[in-house]
């Protein structure tokens, strides 16, 4: 598990998220902590190493 730490798109609250490693690409919807707005998170590891990370409001 990897941990990131970005800010959310709506409140721009700084969070974090545990990232598996394990799977090369992902797409999926998980709730800001803080002000609870889904966000659409996307990542790509390359390596073991996180290539990309975007945290997007959910439809844009």
């Amino acid at each position: 598990m990897f941990e990131h730490f970005f800010q959310c798109p709506y409140c721009w609250e700084e969070i974090s998220m545990l990232l598996d490693t394990s799977i090369v690409e992902q797409v999926y919807v998980e709730d800001c902590e803080v002000c609870c707005n889904p966000i659409e998170i996307t990542t790509h590891f390359s390596n073991d190493e996180l290539a990309s990370f975007a945290a997007n409001p959910l439809g844009q």
